[in-house]
């Protein structure tokens, strides 16, 4: 299995914190946001390599980051070659460019680089193994207005998805999409019919909400925090969280 890490975007949102710093890179804690995620599947022993792409403006500083870690995960940085919010490929753009400059032959674990969470990969494997087919985590968040900020899904019976709703005015669930994929080696396939039908290659949701329609996707739910850093408050509540947390310890 391999792990990819998507963190080509420009996170215009939080300038100027990340206009010649990348938002993955930001620190949570004292610690670059993305090493929780690192310490995370470092301990899966399913996989034998983390990818990271980003874009040309911030390919060093990912890079020189990568050599400071400790980890025996072998670790493999792209450059898209990208330059900008106007040029960039997009999350499902990105994940075509490693398929194409890979020679993966592999289940593939997606994760965005800005998402922290603090549930258990592990668990999320099994449930994929379980299901032997596309899976997405999905976090209830509890509450109606919220969902609406986010994509909702609807599961059946069996765990599999229903629909999938990108900011619903009328949610029917509070069920949230999380950018925690898990893809078959037999399916990723999939990604290039989706690019090359000239669908959305930018938010990786759209990815989701067209494949539940052509192919089974399985929704895991969890119940630990997670925090999608898209603002600044989003950020500092994060930063505060985690200061507890490993205060705590």
């Amino acid at each position: 299995m391999k792990a990819l890490l998507l963190c080509a975007g420009y996170a215009t949102r939080l300038y100027p914190l990340t206009l010649n710093q990348p938002k993955q890179l930001l620190l949570i804690a004292g610690r670059p946001m993305l090493d929780y995620t690192i310490d995370q599947l470092s301990e899966i022993d399913e996989i034998d390599e983390i990818y990271l792409v980003t874009n040309n403006k911030f390919y060093k500083t990912f890079f020189d980051w990568s050599k400071t870690l400790k980890t025996k995960k072998t670790i493999k940085v792209f450059n898209d070659g990208t330059l900008s919010d106007q040029t960039k490929l997009g999350a499902v753009g990105d994940m075509k460019f490693i398929l194409d400059n890979t020679k993966m032959n592999d289940d593939l674990m997606v994760l965005a680089g800005d998402n922290l969470f603090l549930l258990n990969l592990k668990n999320f494997i099994h449930f994929f193994e379980t299901k032997k087919s596309n899976s997405i985590c999905l976090k209830d968040v509890e509450d109606f207005e919220l969902i609406k900020k986010y994509s909702e899904v609807e599961l059946d019976n069996n765990e599999k998805v229903l629909s999938f709703r990108e900011k619903p005015t009328d949610p029917k669930t509070t069920l949230a999409a999380i950018c925690i994929y898990l893809f078959p080696k037999n399916k990723l396939n999939l990604i290039h019919k989706y690019i090359n039908e000239g669908n959305n290659p930018d938010q990786p949701g759209r990815y989701i909400q067209w494949l539940h329609k052509v192919d089974d996707v399985y929704g895991y739910v969890f119940k630990d925090n997670w925090y999608d850093i898209g603002d600044l408050g989003q950020y500092k509540e994060a930063d505060e969280d985690y200061k507890h947390m490993r205060g705590s310890k």
